[in-house]
């Protein structure tokens, strides 16, 4: 892009260039070099506006973090109303975006990155923790509306959830499917909520069991 021309909202395009770098070549991909020609920008576009790219890292970091707060109000909106299965699938995909599973390799390859993040009053992994926040609040009402086990611990089974999560999204270098994210949510959850997942047929050991009665629907 030449320079002169007026961008009306610069960091947002770098923002989203990063992410989709960070979506097609992972962590090791993303450089100030990278995200620049991705966006179409001259390099000093970046320069103009953060001090240096450990700062546009963070921002973005943080920027991205503070948006989860949407998904977390949607989330808590779903407490008591259809499947609590159905309603964490719909939501998680929202919460692993390329930059939420890169965020534990830049902080760990990114020296001055943890140092902008601490700086910034952040936690360690800003995404990853309000991640698990957002499960939490999610399972915690509806616990209080009785459809998770009085005896879960929402505290516990969200960083579980979490941790399982990031793995099936780092596991493989596409979206994994609906099924696998599915059968995930339902193995950590399963004891709390003892829903079946879909699309799975009883092994023959199984048939003619009398099906357990759930916690909550």
């Amino acid at each position: 892009m030449p320079t002169g021309v007026h961008l009306s909202n610069p960091q947002e395009l770098l923002f989203e260039a990063a992410e989709r770098v960070l979506a097609r070549d992972g962590a090791s991909g993303l450089t100030s070099r990278a995200v620049t020609d991705e966006a179409g920008v001259a390099k000093g576009v970046m320069h103009r506006y953060f001090a240096d790219f450990d700062a546009f890292v963070a921002e973005l970091i943080l920027d991205r973090a503070a948006r989860l707060a949407e998904v977390a109000a949607g989330l808590r909106q779903q407490s008591g109303v259809g499947s609590i299965l159905n309603n964490l699938a719909d939501a998680v995909p929202a919460m692993f975006s390329p930059l939420t599973v890169a965020e534990l390799a830049l902080v760990v390859t990114r020296d001055g990155l943890g140092a902008r993040l601490r700086d910034a009053g952040a936690v360690r992994l800003p995404l990853i923790a309000e991640a698990t926040s957002t499960i939490a609040g999610y399972l915690a009402a509806e616990q209080d509306l009785g459809r998770i086990a009085a005896s879960a611990d929402p505290a516990t089974l969200a960083p579980t959830l979490v941790g399982a999560l990031h793995l099936l999204y780092t596991g493989q270098d596409h979206q994994p499917s609906n099924n696998a994210l599915r059968q995930v949510i339902h193995t950590v959850l399963a004891g709390a909520v003892g829903q079946p997942p879909t699309n799975r047929k009883p092994s023959s050991h199984q048939q003619g069991r009398q099906p357990r009665t759930p916690h909550g629907p």
